[in-house]
């Protein structure tokens, strides 16, 4: 017999006819009109067959979809952890820090890198930070006035996810100059980041303590899981690069968002047009 699922349709813009014509292909027996630019497909068929159509179909028409169970609650999840840089954020600060030096395009190139999993982590944020030696700190501050701005939907999806008693982390291979700030801005439960060494106001090039490369991120979300009394299978895990793959293979919920292709290939939610607000639109 044939699983049914919900099919959850949603774009910054969603045309009806393209709705349509989606919940045909999925043999739907009943659209519900979420909010204007989304939909939930009742009774949805979901075959290997059936979703490569939906996904090539949602592409063309720039619309994001999820195969669901009917039954998904968000209170079924007692974490959210979130990357930082180009997920809950819209930049990468490591970027932003090298642009101070006028090095942004040698460091970018590391960056893009590693997200596609070319390069090893560790290697790649230590080849960064070394470049930025001698950087007066206060590119730090600078960074974050100036160029960090949240991505679409994130303060919609902190206020969702926090009524539903859900504790949030935040778990980056980026810097807690950032990291903290962030989590004292947005309220966030836990942060965990990497240190950048500073001496007489200028940055070394080096990092202090361990790197939070995917091992350590996995971790974090074992250990914040734990302190909570749940497992990683009662976590949603939301991140863009290679770095974060063995958070969100652990996880209850994997959300790729705007992510690298090797990550929305291996994740079980794709947000590739819609704000991060999108996941609370998969909920029942």
């Amino acid at each position: 017999m044939t699983k049914t699922m919900n099919l959850i349709l949603q774009g910054l813009t969603a045309n009806r006819a393209d709705i349509d014509r989606l919940a045909r292909i999925a043999q739907t027996s009943h659209i519900v009109e979420l909010n204007a630019n989304a939909y939930r497909c009742e009774d949805a068929v979901c075959t290997p067959e059936i979703k490569a159509e939906i996904d090539a179909a949602c592409l063309s028409a720039k619309l994001d979809y999820a195969f669901v169970a009917p039954d998904l609650k968000l209170s079924n999840f007692k974490l959210l952890t979130m990357d930082m840089d180009s997920t809950l954020i819209t930049i990468e600060c490591i970027d932003e820090i090298a642009d101070m030096q006028g090095l942004k395009p040698q460091v970018a190139e590391i960056t893009e890198a590693a997200m596609r999993g070319e390069i090893e982590f560790r290697e790649s944020l230590t080849r960064r930070v070394a470049l930025l030696k001698g950087l007066d700190a206060s590119a730090l501050a600078r960074v974050y006035d100036e160029r960090l701005k949240l991505s679409p939907g994130a303060k919609k999806m902190l206020a969702g996810v926090k009524t539903a008693g859900i504790k949030t982390l935040l778990v980056s291979g980026g810097f807690t100059f950032f990291t903290d700030r962030i989590k004292s801005r947005l309220g966030l439960d836990y942060t965990h980041s990497n240190v950048l060494e500073i001496i007489d106001g200028k940055l070394t090039g080096k990092v202090v303590g361990s790197i939070v490369d995917a091992d350590e991120k996995q971790a974090t979300v074992e250990r914040i899981s734990a302190e909570l009394g749940a497992t990683p299978k009662q976590a949603i895990v939301m991140g863009d690069g290679a770095n974060d793959l063995k958070m969100m293979k652990i996880a209850g919920m994997s959300v790729a968002f705007r992510a690298k292709p090797i990550v929305r290939a291996q994740a079980d939610i794709a947000l590739n047009f819609v704000g991060l607000d999108g996941i609370l639109n998969l909920f029942s």
